[in-house]
């Protein structure tokens, strides 16, 4: 039965990084946990592919050097998704319209506003590019907001703006503007928090899991799960073994689709199936026993199905609910301002 629900669903995987410098193409055989072989053989019909960039010193030079990384990768995801059967989406309609026909959409995303510098103009770029989100900082504070997590090996303070910086609230403002997701993922609790009041669209937390299940710095406790779910918001349950458990007797890190659905269940008693989604952040960290790569998503459905959820929850669980927010964020962006 499980395997009958998979192959019908839209399956979209919203957080998966790509190699960088080395830009292996995802047309061919790879090592990457997502290619589009492993896709067709899991059952993974939509995947985000994201262009990161590392948190630098925040100067002129290291904007500039990030914005062209960002802008350089967007255009690579775009280069290597040509080909029979797949296609590139940008807006809610078109990934329908891909699924329906049966081809592998292939979504785009920028991970850390620091890319950004303090031109707004780039948010602009990056959704003509196809960017769908902007993951507004990762581990390091820049100059939009407060990272969860500080820079490796670079001291700086914990807190560095409150939260959101001016600036921060006119890239939040720029890309309702655009019709861009706000992703929160990595941004601190304030940060986050802010995000939630200032956006006119729904905020995402695209790669998270419950801090409640494990005291983590980029999981998201019971608070921020209620103000995602008052904003019309959504948290997607992901693939990492450090949000997921705590470490064993070894101090390493395991973790197994039971484990995800666990973080599944606690999200939707306290907020609502409609606020719960997934994702894997595989190539960045993502993976566990039963899913470690996009060859094994049906392992994901399966535990869920265990669990209870029928083909309705399943759907909303892996695209229906994303695309409710995405289709929001479209919606405030036709209203103007």
């Amino acid at each position: 039965m499980h395997a009958e629900i998979h192959a019908e669903t839209l399956t979209l995987d919203t957080h998966v990084d790509i190699p960088w410098p080395e830009m292996i193409d995802p047309r061919g055989t790879t090592q990457r946990n997502v290619d589009f072989a492993r896709m067709k053989a899991g059952g993974l019909k939509a995947v985000v592919f994201i262009a990161y960039t590392p948190q630098g010193p925040r100067t002129p030079e290291d904007h500039a050097e990030a914005g062209a990384r960002a802008e350089a990768m967007l255009r690579h995801i775009r280069d290597t998704a040509h080909g029979e059967g797949r296609r590139i989406v940008t807006r809610v309609a078109e990934l329908e319209a891909a699924h329906a026909l049966g081809a592998t959409a292939v979504l785009l995303a920028v991970e850390n506003g620091n890319a950004m510098g303090h031109d707004l103009s780039r948010l602009a770029l990056w959704r003509g590019l196809g960017a769908i989100y902007l993951t507004l900082t990762h581990d390091g504070h820049n100059d939009l907001a407060d990272a969860a997590r500080p820079r490796h090996g670079r001291p700086e303070p914990a807190v560095l703006h409150g939260g959101l910086s001016p600036l921060g609230r006119q890239a939040v403002e720029e890309m309702n503007r655009l019709g861009m997701l706000v992703d929160v993922s990595h941004a601190s609790r304030d940060s986050m928090m802010q995000a939630v009041e200032c956006s006119r669209a729904p905020i995402v937390a695209t790669h998270a899991c419950c801090a409640a299940l494990r005291a983590h710095p980029r999981n998201l406790d019971d608070a921020q799960l209620d103000a995602l779910r008052d904003s019309g918001g959504l948290i997607q349950i992901t693939a990492v073994p450090a949000f997921l458990r705590d470490p064993g007797p070894d101090g390493r890190f395991a973790a197994s689709v039971e484990d995800i659905a666990d973080h599944v269940d606690h999200a939707v008693r306290r907020i609502g199936l409609e606020h719960v989604g997934l994702s894997s952040d595989f190539d960045g960290g993502g993976g566990v026993r039963g899913w470690m790569h996009a060859g094994e998503t049906g392992g994901l459905t399966e535990a869920l199905h265990r669990r209870g959820y029928d083909r309705e929850a399943i759907g909303a669980l892996w695209a229906g609910n994303f695309l409710r927010v995405w289709r929001r964020a479209e919606e405030v962006a036709a209203e103007g301002f």
